[in-house]
Protein backbone atom coordinates (compact mmCIF):
# COMPACT_ATOMS: atom_id res chain seq x y z
CA UNK A 1 0.00 0.00 0.00
CA UNK A 2 1.16 3.37 -0.74
CA UNK A 3 -0.10 6.86 0.19
CA UNK A 4 0.37 9.67 -2.96
CA UNK A 5 -0.79 13.44 -2.39
CA UNK A 6 -2.71 14.39 -5.82
CA UNK A 7 -0.70 17.65 -5.65
CA UNK A 8 2.29 18.82 -4.98
CA UNK A 9 2.57 22.10 -2.45
CA UNK A 10 5.24 23.88 -1.40
CA UNK A 11 5.83 24.14 2.77
CA UNK A 12 3.11 26.38 4.00
CA UNK A 13 0.36 25.82 1.25
CA UNK A 14 -2.98 24.76 1.88
CA UNK A 15 -3.48 20.90 0.88
CA UNK A 16 -5.66 19.22 -1.65
CA UNK A 17 -7.21 16.04 -0.29
CA UNK A 18 -4.92 13.01 0.17
CA UNK A 19 -5.58 9.19 -0.61
CA UNK A 20 -4.63 5.79 0.28
CA UNK A 21 -3.81 3.48 -3.15
CA UNK A 22 -4.19 -0.02 -2.80
CA UNK A 23 -4.04 -2.38 -5.05
CA UNK A 24 -5.19 -5.61 -5.88
CA UNK A 25 -5.01 -8.11 -8.86
CA UNK A 26 -4.41 -5.50 -10.81
CA UNK A 27 -7.41 -3.58 -10.10
CA UNK A 28 -6.82 0.10 -8.77
CA UNK A 29 -9.01 0.87 -5.31
CA UNK A 30 -9.24 3.75 -4.13
CA UNK A 31 -10.14 4.73 -0.53
CA UNK A 32 -9.88 7.87 1.59
CA UNK A 33 -7.85 7.96 4.76
CA UNK A 34 -9.41 9.65 7.68
CA UNK A 35 -8.09 12.15 9.86
CA UNK A 36 -7.79 9.93 13.02
CA UNK A 37 -5.86 7.44 10.79
CA UNK A 38 -3.38 10.67 10.19
CA UNK A 39 -3.67 11.98 13.87
CA UNK A 40 -2.67 7.66 15.03
CA UNK A 41 0.26 7.46 12.46
CA UNK A 42 1.35 11.41 14.19
CA UNK A 43 0.74 9.92 17.77
CA UNK A 44 2.90 6.53 16.96
CA UNK A 45 5.63 8.60 15.19
CA UNK A 46 5.89 10.53 18.54
CA UNK A 47 5.44 13.91 16.20
CA UNK A 48 2.82 15.38 18.68
CA UNK A 49 2.02 14.35 21.97
CA UNK A 50 -1.94 13.45 23.01
CA UNK A 51 -2.34 16.77 25.00
CA UNK A 52 -1.41 18.31 21.18
CA UNK A 53 -4.16 16.37 19.53
CA UNK A 54 -6.58 16.70 21.79
CA UNK A 55 -6.40 20.50 21.55
CA UNK A 56 -6.33 20.19 17.82
CA UNK A 57 -9.88 17.61 18.18
CA UNK A 58 -10.99 20.38 20.53
CA UNK A 59 -10.85 23.21 18.21
CA UNK A 60 -12.66 21.58 15.55
CA UNK A 61 -15.32 20.24 17.91
CA UNK A 62 -15.51 17.06 16.61
CA UNK A 63 -13.10 14.09 14.97
CA UNK A 64 -15.25 13.74 11.85
CA UNK A 65 -13.44 16.08 9.61
CA UNK A 66 -12.14 16.30 6.64
CA UNK A 67 -8.55 15.26 5.78
CA UNK A 68 -7.69 18.10 4.44
CA UNK A 69 -9.03 20.64 6.97
CA UNK A 70 -7.12 18.37 9.39
CA UNK A 71 -3.84 18.89 7.32
CA UNK A 72 -4.46 22.23 7.52
CA UNK A 73 -5.01 23.06 10.29
CA UNK A 74 -1.58 21.16 11.36
CA UNK A 75 -0.14 23.43 8.83
CA UNK A 76 -1.78 26.49 10.10
CA UNK A 77 -1.05 26.58 13.73
CA UNK A 78 2.69 25.55 12.83
CA UNK A 79 2.39 22.24 14.95
CA UNK A 80 3.96 20.28 12.04
CA UNK A 81 5.15 20.49 8.12
CA UNK A 82 4.31 19.78 4.56
CA UNK A 83 7.82 17.75 4.12
CA UNK A 84 6.32 15.88 7.77
CA UNK A 85 2.71 15.39 6.42
CA UNK A 86 3.89 13.89 3.37
CA UNK A 87 6.33 11.65 4.94
CA UNK A 88 3.35 10.56 7.56
CA UNK A 89 0.95 9.67 4.67
CA UNK A 90 3.55 7.97 2.60
CA UNK A 91 3.52 5.66 5.63
CA UNK A 92 7.03 6.28 6.09
CA UNK A 93 8.50 5.10 9.58
CA UNK A 94 12.32 6.35 10.07
CA UNK A 95 13.92 9.30 9.34
CA UNK A 96 11.98 12.07 11.72
CA UNK A 97 14.58 12.00 14.27
CA UNK A 98 18.22 12.25 14.68
CA UNK A 99 19.19 11.33 18.05
CA UNK A 100 16.78 14.23 20.03
CA UNK A 101 15.74 16.55 16.96
CA UNK A 102 12.76 16.21 15.33
CA UNK A 103 13.52 17.33 11.03
CA UNK A 104 11.28 19.85 9.73
CA UNK A 105 12.36 19.77 6.16
CA UNK A 106 15.23 19.22 3.90
CA UNK A 107 17.01 22.35 3.11
CA UNK A 108 19.86 21.18 0.93
CA UNK A 109 21.11 17.58 -1.08
CA UNK A 110 24.23 16.17 -2.19
CA UNK A 111 25.64 13.47 -3.79
CA UNK A 112 26.98 12.01 -0.34
CA UNK A 113 24.46 13.49 2.24
CA UNK A 114 21.45 15.38 3.03
CA UNK A 115 21.29 18.48 5.16
CA UNK A 116 17.85 18.62 7.16
CA UNK A 117 16.49 21.47 9.63
CA UNK A 118 15.54 20.48 12.59
CA UNK A 119 14.58 21.55 16.16
CA UNK A 120 15.04 20.10 19.51
CA UNK A 121 11.50 19.29 21.13
CA UNK A 122 12.39 20.36 24.46
CA UNK A 123 14.79 23.40 24.11
CA UNK A 124 13.51 24.66 21.34
CA UNK A 125 17.03 24.68 19.84
CA UNK A 126 17.33 24.73 15.84
CA UNK A 127 19.96 22.82 14.35
CA UNK A 128 21.30 21.55 10.87
CA UNK A 129 21.18 17.54 10.48
CA UNK A 130 23.35 16.19 8.02
CA UNK A 131 23.16 12.75 7.42
CA UNK A 132 24.92 10.19 4.94
CA UNK A 133 22.66 8.56 1.87
CA UNK A 134 21.95 5.60 2.89
CA UNK A 135 23.45 4.01 -0.21
CA UNK A 136 26.96 5.04 1.59
CA UNK A 137 26.68 3.57 4.96
CA UNK A 138 27.64 0.59 4.02
CA UNK A 139 30.95 1.75 2.21
CA UNK A 140 33.63 1.90 4.51
CA UNK A 141 35.75 4.78 2.88
CA UNK A 142 32.73 6.93 2.44
CA UNK A 143 31.67 6.35 5.58
CA UNK A 144 34.77 7.04 7.18
CA UNK A 145 35.38 10.23 5.46
CA UNK A 146 31.52 11.25 6.51
CA UNK A 147 33.06 10.55 10.18
CA UNK A 148 36.20 12.21 9.37
CA UNK A 149 34.60 15.59 8.69
CA UNK A 150 32.17 15.51 11.82
CA UNK A 151 35.41 15.08 13.94
CA UNK A 152 37.57 17.84 12.40
CA UNK A 153 35.02 20.14 12.31
CA UNK A 154 34.13 19.75 15.94
CA UNK A 155 37.43 21.07 16.81
CA UNK A 156 37.65 24.10 14.64
CA UNK A 157 35.35 26.83 16.61
CA UNK A 158 36.16 29.84 14.73
CA UNK A 159 33.33 32.86 13.79
CA UNK A 160 33.48 32.01 9.95
CA UNK A 161 33.12 27.99 9.95
CA UNK A 162 30.39 26.59 10.56
CA UNK A 163 30.73 24.92 14.27
CA UNK A 164 30.01 20.40 14.01
CA UNK A 165 28.20 19.99 17.59
CA UNK A 166 27.95 16.37 17.69
CA UNK A 167 29.23 13.58 15.60
CA UNK A 168 26.93 10.27 15.50
CA UNK A 169 29.11 7.70 14.18
CA UNK A 170 27.99 4.35 15.37
CA UNK A 171 24.60 4.22 13.99
CA UNK A 172 23.72 2.52 11.53
CA UNK A 173 23.16 6.16 9.47
CA UNK A 174 25.91 8.80 10.84
CA UNK A 175 25.04 11.87 11.04
CA UNK A 176 26.38 15.45 12.01
CA UNK A 177 24.62 18.29 14.13
CA UNK A 178 25.85 21.49 13.20
CA UNK A 179 24.63 25.23 13.62
CA UNK A 180 22.09 26.05 11.75
CA UNK A 181 22.74 29.43 9.65
CA UNK A 182 20.06 31.38 8.61
CA UNK A 183 20.53 32.66 5.08
CA UNK A 184 21.78 31.11 1.86
CA UNK A 185 24.73 29.83 0.25
CA UNK A 186 26.98 31.88 -1.54
CA UNK A 187 26.37 30.54 -4.71
CA UNK A 188 22.79 31.14 -4.80
CA UNK A 189 23.44 34.51 -3.94
CA UNK A 190 25.79 35.34 -6.74
CA UNK A 191 23.63 33.85 -8.72
CA UNK A 192 20.48 36.28 -7.71
CA UNK A 193 23.30 39.66 -7.64
CA UNK A 194 25.25 38.85 -10.86
CA UNK A 195 28.28 40.04 -9.17
CA UNK A 196 28.82 42.28 -5.64
CA UNK A 197 30.21 45.01 -4.88
CA UNK A 198 34.14 45.45 -4.66
CA UNK A 199 33.90 45.83 -0.73
CA UNK A 200 31.44 43.10 -0.49
CA UNK A 201 33.38 40.65 -2.54
CA UNK A 202 36.45 41.07 -0.22
CA UNK A 203 34.88 41.71 2.99
CA UNK A 204 33.34 38.27 2.21
CA UNK A 205 36.52 36.99 1.07
CA UNK A 206 38.64 37.78 3.72
CA UNK A 207 35.71 36.06 6.09
CA UNK A 208 36.51 33.00 3.82
CA UNK A 209 40.70 33.76 4.63
CA UNK A 210 40.26 34.63 8.03
CA UNK A 211 38.38 30.75 8.86
CA UNK A 212 41.13 28.89 6.59
CA UNK A 213 43.80 30.90 8.36
CA UNK A 214 42.32 29.49 11.64
CA UNK A 215 41.85 25.98 10.07
CA UNK A 216 45.65 25.97 9.10
CA UNK A 217 47.03 26.66 12.37
CA UNK A 218 45.24 23.79 13.45
CA UNK A 219 46.91 21.53 10.32
CA UNK A 220 43.76 21.34 8.43
CA UNK A 221 43.43 22.43 4.80
CA UNK A 222 39.92 22.32 3.21
CA UNK A 223 40.14 21.10 -0.48
CA UNK A 224 36.58 21.36 -1.28
CA UNK A 225 36.64 25.52 -1.44
CA UNK A 226 33.81 26.43 -3.93
CA UNK A 227 30.74 29.00 -3.73
CA UNK A 228 28.11 26.16 -2.58
CA UNK A 229 30.23 25.46 0.39
CA UNK A 230 30.03 28.77 1.93
CA UNK A 231 27.00 29.55 3.30
CA UNK A 232 25.73 33.82 4.23
CA UNK A 233 23.92 34.36 7.13
CA UNK A 234 21.50 37.22 7.04
CA UNK A 235 23.81 39.32 9.17
CA UNK A 236 25.98 39.24 6.09
CA UNK A 237 28.82 36.40 7.84
CA UNK A 238 30.46 34.28 5.52
CA UNK A 239 31.34 30.86 7.02
CA UNK A 240 32.50 27.64 5.50
CA UNK A 241 31.20 24.66 5.51
CA UNK A 242 32.18 20.49 4.45
CA UNK A 243 35.41 19.82 5.17
CA UNK A 244 34.61 16.48 4.31
CA UNK A 245 37.63 16.37 1.95
CA UNK A 246 40.85 17.73 4.13
CA UNK A 247 43.33 16.38 4.73
CA UNK A 248 43.00 13.37 2.20
CA UNK A 249 45.37 14.63 0.25
CA UNK A 250 48.24 13.65 1.48
CA UNK A 251 46.47 10.21 2.14
CA UNK A 252 45.25 9.13 -1.06
CA UNK A 253 46.59 8.40 -4.76
CA UNK A 254 45.70 11.19 -7.58
CA UNK A 255 44.22 8.39 -9.44
CA UNK A 256 42.18 8.27 -5.91
CA UNK A 257 41.00 11.47 -5.78
CA UNK A 258 40.16 11.95 -9.57
CA UNK A 259 37.83 8.86 -8.86
CA UNK A 260 36.00 11.14 -6.69
CA UNK A 261 32.57 12.52 -7.85
CA UNK A 262 33.21 16.34 -6.67
CA UNK A 263 34.67 17.66 -9.82
CA UNK A 264 36.53 20.21 -7.26
CA UNK A 265 38.82 17.80 -6.25
CA UNK A 266 40.00 17.29 -9.72
CA UNK A 267 40.32 21.01 -10.47
CA UNK A 268 42.52 21.09 -7.22
CA UNK A 269 44.59 17.61 -8.27
CA UNK A 270 44.88 19.40 -11.81
CA UNK A 271 46.24 22.54 -10.33
CA UNK A 272 48.76 20.59 -7.79
CA UNK A 273 50.14 18.92 -10.87
CA UNK A 274 50.46 21.89 -13.03
CA UNK A 275 52.49 23.91 -10.04
CA UNK A 276 54.17 20.75 -8.33
CA UNK A 277 52.91 22.08 -4.82
CA UNK A 278 52.32 19.33 -2.53
CA UNK A 279 48.32 18.17 -2.00
CA UNK A 280 48.50 19.19 1.79
CA UNK A 281 49.77 22.80 1.09
CA UNK A 282 47.44 25.84 2.05
CA UNK A 283 48.50 27.06 -1.37
CA UNK A 284 45.92 25.01 -3.09
CA UNK A 285 42.93 26.61 -1.09
CA UNK A 286 44.40 30.18 -1.33
CA UNK A 287 44.18 29.47 -5.20
CA UNK A 288 40.76 28.43 -5.04
CA UNK A 289 39.74 31.57 -2.64
CA UNK A 290 41.10 33.87 -5.34
CA UNK A 291 38.87 32.15 -7.56
CA UNK A 292 35.96 32.79 -5.46
CA UNK A 293 36.91 36.28 -5.17
CA UNK A 294 37.12 36.64 -8.86
CA UNK A 295 33.54 35.08 -8.96
CA UNK A 296 32.19 37.46 -6.72
CA UNK A 297 33.92 40.21 -8.33
CA UNK A 298 32.54 39.69 -11.86
CA UNK A 299 30.11 37.57 -11.54
CA UNK A 300 31.18 34.54 -13.48
CA UNK A 301 33.81 31.88 -12.77
CA UNK A 302 37.81 32.49 -13.29
CA UNK A 303 38.08 28.82 -14.53
CA UNK A 304 35.72 27.34 -17.78
CA UNK A 305 33.43 24.96 -16.19
CA UNK A 306 32.86 21.72 -17.56
CA UNK A 307 31.83 18.15 -16.70
CA UNK A 308 34.84 16.64 -18.16
CA UNK A 309 37.16 14.93 -16.31
CA UNK A 310 40.29 15.52 -18.78
CA UNK A 311 39.23 19.07 -19.87
CA UNK A 312 39.41 19.80 -16.03
CA UNK A 313 42.88 18.05 -15.36
CA UNK A 314 44.34 20.36 -18.11
CA UNK A 315 46.57 23.09 -16.87
CA UNK A 316 45.28 25.15 -20.23
CA UNK A 317 41.93 26.01 -17.92
CA UNK A 318 44.71 27.73 -15.38
CA UNK A 319 46.39 29.56 -17.73
CA UNK A 320 43.86 31.50 -20.08
CA UNK A 321 42.25 33.17 -17.07
CA UNK A 322 40.89 36.38 -18.40
CA UNK A 323 42.61 39.64 -15.88
CA UNK A 324 39.80 40.67 -13.69
CA UNK A 325 40.21 44.22 -14.85
CA UNK A 326 39.28 43.32 -18.02
CA UNK A 327 36.06 41.55 -17.14
CA UNK A 328 35.29 44.24 -14.70
CA UNK A 329 37.20 47.16 -15.25
CA UNK A 330 35.65 49.10 -11.42
CA UNK A 331 37.83 46.52 -9.71
CA UNK A 332 40.67 49.35 -7.92
CA UNK A 333 44.26 48.50 -8.55
CA UNK A 334 44.95 47.40 -5.37
CA UNK A 335 42.13 44.80 -5.39
CA UNK A 336 43.31 43.07 -8.82
CA UNK A 337 47.29 43.04 -7.10
CA UNK A 338 46.01 40.66 -4.12
CA UNK A 339 43.63 38.71 -6.42
CA UNK A 340 46.09 38.03 -8.98
CA UNK A 341 49.45 37.06 -5.65
CA UNK A 342 46.35 34.69 -5.00
CA UNK A 343 45.88 33.05 -8.20
CA UNK A 344 49.67 33.24 -9.48
CA UNK A 345 50.09 29.85 -11.11
CA UNK A 346 54.16 30.16 -10.19
CA UNK A 347 53.62 28.96 -6.21
CA UNK A 348 56.62 31.27 -4.95
CA UNK A 349 54.57 34.24 -5.94
CA UNK A 350 51.25 33.29 -4.48
CA UNK A 351 50.43 33.81 -0.77
CA UNK A 352 52.34 31.22 1.26
CA UNK A 353 49.43 31.11 3.59
CA UNK A 354 46.14 32.47 4.38
CA UNK A 355 47.01 34.26 6.85
CA UNK A 356 49.45 36.33 4.75
CA UNK A 357 46.43 36.62 2.41
CA UNK A 358 44.35 38.17 5.14
CA UNK A 359 46.52 40.64 6.12
CA UNK A 360 46.69 42.65 2.42
CA UNK A 361 42.49 41.82 2.41
CA UNK A 362 42.39 43.74 5.44
CA UNK A 363 44.24 47.08 3.97
CA UNK A 364 42.35 46.65 1.12
CA UNK A 365 38.99 46.62 2.77
CA UNK A 366 40.41 49.81 4.92
CA UNK A 367 40.83 51.62 1.55
CA UNK A 368 37.76 50.46 -0.14
CA UNK A 369 35.43 51.77 3.42
CA UNK A 370 37.88 54.88 3.49
CA UNK A 371 37.25 55.47 -0.47
CA UNK A 372 40.64 55.93 -1.29
CA UNK A 373 41.55 55.38 -5.09
CA UNK A 374 43.71 53.16 -6.10
CA UNK A 375 46.62 54.45 -5.32
CA UNK A 376 45.97 56.95 -2.47
CA UNK A 377 48.64 56.36 0.30
CA UNK A 378 47.57 54.59 3.15
CA UNK A 379 48.31 57.99 5.09
CA UNK A 380 45.86 59.88 3.07
CA UNK A 381 42.96 57.74 3.73
CA UNK A 382 41.40 59.66 6.91
CA UNK A 383 40.41 62.51 4.65
CA UNK A 384 38.78 60.82 2.52
CA UNK A 385 36.37 58.84 4.56
CA UNK A 386 33.55 60.54 3.20
CA UNK A 387 33.99 60.27 -0.37
CA UNK A 388 31.98 57.10 -1.42
CA UNK A 389 30.14 56.33 1.49
CA UNK A 390 26.54 55.93 1.26
CA UNK A 391 23.91 57.43 3.77
CA UNK A 392 20.38 56.72 4.04
CA UNK A 393 18.42 59.75 5.23
CA UNK A 394 15.03 59.59 6.49
CA UNK A 395 13.15 63.22 6.40
CA UNK A 396 9.59 63.41 4.97
CA UNK A 397 9.43 67.18 4.15
CA UNK A 398 10.11 67.31 0.51
CA UNK A 399 12.27 70.57 1.35
CA UNK A 400 14.56 69.13 3.72
CA UNK A 401 15.06 66.21 1.56
CA UNK A 402 16.41 67.94 -1.58
CA UNK A 403 18.34 70.58 1.04
CA UNK A 404 20.22 67.52 3.18
CA UNK A 405 20.86 65.49 -0.46
CA UNK A 406 22.56 68.64 -2.03
CA UNK A 407 24.94 69.57 1.19
CA UNK A 408 25.52 66.02 1.74
CA UNK A 409 26.70 65.11 -1.97
CA UNK A 410 28.97 68.24 -1.93
CA UNK A 411 30.62 66.61 1.38
CA UNK A 412 31.12 63.54 -0.52
CA UNK A 413 28.57 61.57 0.48
CA UNK A 414 26.30 59.05 -1.75
CA UNK A 415 22.56 60.00 -0.51
CA UNK A 416 19.59 57.84 -0.46
CA UNK A 417 16.39 59.29 0.92
CA UNK A 418 13.18 58.03 2.19
CA UNK A 419 10.31 59.24 4.52
CA UNK A 420 9.50 56.01 6.31
CA UNK A 421 11.71 54.68 9.10
CA UNK A 422 10.33 51.10 9.01
CA UNK A 423 11.39 51.51 5.53
CA UNK A 424 15.02 52.13 6.26
CA UNK A 425 15.03 49.45 8.82
CA UNK A 426 13.83 46.96 6.14
CA UNK A 427 16.26 48.01 3.68
CA UNK A 428 19.32 48.02 6.15
CA UNK A 429 18.17 44.38 7.31
CA UNK A 430 19.45 43.66 3.96
CA UNK A 431 22.80 41.95 2.21
CA UNK A 432 24.19 43.93 1.01
CA UNK A 433 22.82 46.55 2.78
CA UNK A 434 22.46 49.61 0.41
CA UNK A 435 24.15 52.51 2.64
CA UNK A 436 27.19 52.83 5.29
CA UNK A 437 24.90 54.79 8.18
CA UNK A 438 21.31 56.01 8.64
CA UNK A 439 20.59 59.76 9.18
CA UNK A 440 17.04 59.88 10.89
CA UNK A 441 15.28 63.23 11.31
CA UNK A 442 12.49 63.67 13.51
CA UNK A 443 11.69 67.25 12.60
CA UNK A 444 8.38 66.32 11.11
CA UNK A 445 8.10 62.08 11.31
CA UNK A 446 8.64 62.45 15.17
CA UNK A 447 9.16 59.91 17.58
CA UNK A 448 8.62 57.17 15.09
CA UNK A 449 12.13 58.05 14.14
CA UNK A 450 13.33 57.66 17.76
CA UNK A 451 11.74 54.53 18.07
CA UNK A 452 13.56 53.31 15.06
CA UNK A 453 16.54 54.30 15.95
CA UNK A 454 16.18 52.51 19.32
CA UNK A 455 15.14 49.40 17.44
CA UNK A 456 18.31 49.22 15.49
CA UNK A 457 20.09 47.80 18.36
CA UNK A 458 17.69 45.08 19.45
CA UNK A 459 17.68 43.46 16.02
CA UNK A 460 20.91 41.17 15.02
CA UNK A 461 20.54 42.22 11.63
CA UNK A 462 20.68 45.86 12.44
CA UNK A 463 22.55 46.12 15.52
CA UNK A 464 26.14 47.20 14.00
CA UNK A 465 24.80 49.76 11.67
CA UNK A 466 25.99 53.23 12.35
CA UNK A 467 23.12 55.79 13.02
CA UNK A 468 22.51 59.70 14.24
CA UNK A 469 19.26 60.92 15.13
CA UNK A 470 19.20 64.77 14.67
CA UNK A 471 16.51 65.60 17.54
CA UNK A 472 14.54 69.60 16.58
CA UNK A 473 15.02 71.99 19.40
CA UNK A 474 11.76 71.51 20.46
CA UNK A 475 12.38 67.92 21.07
CA UNK A 476 15.33 68.04 23.03
CA UNK A 477 13.91 66.46 25.72
CA UNK A 478 14.41 62.98 23.53
CA UNK A 479 17.68 62.57 24.01
CA UNK A 480 17.57 61.04 27.19
CA UNK A 481 15.36 58.21 25.64
CA UNK A 482 17.52 57.21 23.12
CA UNK A 483 19.94 54.59 23.26
CA UNK A 484 23.44 55.65 22.16
CA UNK A 485 26.67 53.59 21.85
CA UNK A 486 29.97 54.32 19.96
CA UNK A 487 28.20 53.86 16.22
CA UNK A 488 24.89 55.72 17.24
CA UNK A 489 24.78 59.16 18.44
CA UNK A 490 22.19 61.69 18.62
CA UNK A 491 22.87 65.65 17.46
CA UNK A 492 20.66 68.41 17.83
CA UNK A 493 19.71 70.76 15.04
CA UNK A 494 21.22 73.42 14.21
CA UNK A 495 24.50 71.67 13.23
CA UNK A 496 27.18 72.43 10.89
CA UNK A 497 27.57 69.79 8.07
CA UNK A 498 30.77 69.63 8.00
CA UNK A 499 30.51 68.43 11.66
CA UNK A 500 27.93 66.07 11.10
CA UNK A 501 30.26 64.64 8.22
CA UNK A 502 33.40 63.93 10.61
CA UNK A 503 30.74 62.56 13.13
CA UNK A 504 29.46 59.72 10.29
CA UNK A 505 33.09 59.29 9.38
CA UNK A 506 34.00 58.44 12.49
CA UNK A 507 31.35 56.41 13.23
CA UNK A 508 31.68 54.34 9.91
CA UNK A 509 35.25 54.09 10.64
CA UNK A 510 34.87 52.75 13.96
CA UNK A 511 33.10 50.08 12.69
CA UNK A 512 34.73 48.93 9.67
CA UNK A 513 37.76 48.65 11.99
CA UNK A 514 35.49 46.56 14.47
CA UNK A 515 34.49 44.18 11.22
CA UNK A 516 38.13 43.92 10.34
CA UNK A 517 39.19 42.66 13.93
CA UNK A 518 36.17 40.22 14.25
Amino acid sequence: MTIESELRHPNGRELQPTRVDGTRSGNRVMHALTAEQLAQRIFDLNLLDARQLESLWGEFGTRDVPLVDFQNMLLRRELLTNYQIERVLKGERSGFFYGPYKVLYVVGTGTFARVYRAVHPTTGKVVAVKVLRTRFCSDPVQRDRFCREGEMGESLRHPNIVPILEVHSRVPQPFLIMDFVEGRNLREFVKIQGKLSVEDATRLTADLTSGLAFAFERGITHRDLKLSNVLLSTTGRAQLVDFGLAGEGGSLSDDALIECANPRTIDYVALERATSVRKDHPQSDIYFVGCMYYHMLCGKPALVETRDRLQRLSATRFEQITPIQQVNPEVPSHVAMVLKKSMEMNPVRRYQTPAEMLVDLKKVLVRLRAGASGNAADGDLDGQLANGCTVMVVESAPEMQNLMRDRLKKLGFRVLLTGDPQRALDRMSAVPRPADCLLLSTRDIGRASLEAFNLLPRVDATKDVPAVLLLDPAQQDWQAEAFKDEWRQVVLLPVRLTDLRDQIAAMVQRRAASRIDH
